[in-house]
């Protein structure tokens, strides 16, 4: 197969949709129009000589030429990545762009004045916040400094350790001093769609429980809790700093994974990155008991 034929667009189109299998997953990544990934296909498929994709109701399935011609765009794609991030790595000024990830709850209970500070001493960089639970690929340059909830965040980044954590059971007051008053009444909980039950810890305390529901979304199950559908369990930073939830009484803290900040080692000396990195460390040092002490 003759690769060099087809021109960079074309390839990498190709490669999003052997990722995506669908024209508008494909479309979505690049920031094109699905007509367009149509057409770069196409142009690809004529110049190459070879179909490259079977065309099904429910997606393309690629042919063994697509894989071929997506296999050399992500070698391509791969020297692209790190001749950017080497360049990103040796920026030194503190204008234009930055990317941060993090989870969406941390920063609405915390990190929301960090990111305040950090725009008003750094005015000239435009800050880009990719608020989820999702691991961005920092190889791919989806973010520059990424902050994770993680047991085991990888090898692969260069990464330290901001804050332990632990957590805790919460409930409404009136939940709290019902379960309080009667250790043995049935006690109403709402859980994550991971857990089986709710925590040992709790149930030494208050035997008596009945899952009233399960989510998949923390923030829908907070707002479940906080509506009186039941007790939960979630690190002792979101509870600390959700109104109108109390610690369930008597139930120790637990371990919970640690929040790590990572970045990829080429961009580890980049201005932007490590004036974030002034900020964030300290304020986990002289706020770390919010995430370990009720």
């Amino acid at each position: 197969m003759h690769v060099m034929q087809v021109n960079w667009d074309d390839m990498r189109t190709v490669l999003a949709l052997v990722r995506a299998g669908t024209l508008a997953g494909a479309a979505e990544v690049l920031g094109v129009s699905y007509t367009t990934v149509s057409r770069r296909v196409q142009r690809a498929e004529g110049m190459l000589g070879h179909v490259l994709f079977e065309r099904h109701p429910e997606g393309y399935i690629p042919t063994a030429e697509a894989h071929d011609l997506a296999a050399a765009a992500k070698q391509m794609e791969q020297q692209e990545h790190q001749l950017l991030r080497q360049l990103a790595g040796q920026d030194q000024s503190l204008t234009g762009a930055f990317t941060l990830t993090a989870p969406e709850l941390l920063i609405q209970a915390h990190l929301a004045p960090l990111l305040l500070e950090f725009t008003n001493r750094y005015p000239e960089v435009e800050l880009r916040v990719k608020a989820t639970n999702d691991w961005l690929d920092l190889n791919r340059r989806e973010a520059d400094l990424a902050l994770r909830i993680s047991s085991d965040p990888g090898d692969t980044l260069v990464g330290r350790k901001l804050t332990t954590q632990r957590s805790g059971c919460f409930a409404t007051p009136e939940i709290a001093e019902r379960a309080a008053a009667d250790p043995m009444a049935v006690l109403d909980w709402v859980l994550f769609s991971e857990q089986s039950k709710p925590p040992e810890a709790a149930l030494s305390q208050y035997p008596n429980a009945r899952v009233r529901a399960r989510f998949d979304d923390m923030v829908a199950l907070v707002a479940a809790a906080r509506v009186g559908m039941g007790a939960l369990r979630m690190p002792v930073f979101l509870g600390r700093s959700t109104p109108g939830l109390v610690p369930l009484p008597q139930v120790a803290t637990t371990p919970y994974a640690p929040i790590w900040m990572l970045s990829h080692r080429d961009l580890q000396h980049a201005r932007k990155v490590a004036a974030f990195k002034d900020l964030l460390v300290p304020w986990f040092k002289q706020y770390a008991d919010l995430f370990t002490s009720l």
